[in-house]
């Protein structure tokens, strides 16, 4: 059984679901269509979660490099699977995509934040994280990341069938599709899930630098402040 995350001061748990290059840098090989405010914002609330000495679970997606190929994205060993570097922290502890449940009793206290890997978007599927997001306890669940219209629909429903209370930051979420990243919004709050922005979260920020990306509209964001950005819902 894993240590439980009741601790006094350890009542939020922040989720940070695909978080990787190839899916937030314009020169990635599956980049959302939002990808300059999304980058702002997750930058934001990664920096108020170090803050609040908040605890992190991070999923990644990767996929196997079959056949000596590179094509297609968060291939294993590329530079595209690898994580925004500000979604990092130092004191962390990874886990590979297999079918193996075993963690560490004492997983969350020895750990700031835990990365776990996965072969597909739904992360219920794969037996290690499915245990710990089961298990874990804490008051609030916060979600970020990509993308809105699967991977974390997907996260967010499975902790809500399992009783847990879930917070979806919705402009701190990336999308491939908007109709789809709507309709899975609606349905989010439909089934309970509290919707916040990022200013509500974590407060009016000085942060104008969107970092990592070094596209001209990411560039371009150094004149505009990140918490005045919406997505459109």
């Amino acid at each position: 059984m894993i240590l439980q995350l009741l601790d006094k001061g350890r009542r939020h748990l922040l989720i940070d679901i695909d978080t990787q290059r190839d899916f937030l840098l314009a020169g990635g090989n599956a980049c959302i269509w939002n990808h300059s405010e999304v980058l702002a914002n997750i930058r934001r609330v990664m920096a108020w979660a170090r803050h609040q000495n908040i605890s992190i679970i991070s999923t990644a997606e990767v996929r196997p490099n079959g056949n000596g190929t590179r094509m297609g994205h968060c291939i294993d060993g590329t530079n595209g699977q690898r994580k925004i570097g500000y979604t990092l922290l130092y004191e962390r502890a990874s886990f590979p995509a297999d079918d193996k449940n075993a963690l560490p009793a004492d997983l969350l206290r020895a750990h700031r934040q835990i990365i776990l890997h996965k072969r597909c978007a739904d992360p219920f599927e794969e037996p290690r994280i499915e245990r710990l997001l089961s298990e874990v306890r804490a008051e609030e669940f916060i979600l970020i990341g990509t993308g809105a219209e699967d991977a974390v629909k997907a996260t967010a429903l499975g902790l809500l069938h399992r009783g847990k209370n879930v917070t979806v930051v919705v402009d701190a979420l990336g999308s491939h599709d908007r109709k789809e990243a709507k309709l899975a919004i609606r349905k989010l709050r439909a089934k309970g899930a509290n919707l916040v922005s990022t200013r509500s979260l974590a407060g009016i920020s000085h942060l104008r630098q969107v970092g990592a990306c070094r596209c001209p509209k990411c560039r371009s964001m150094a004149k505009i402040e990140p918490a005045e950005i919406t997505l459109e819902h």
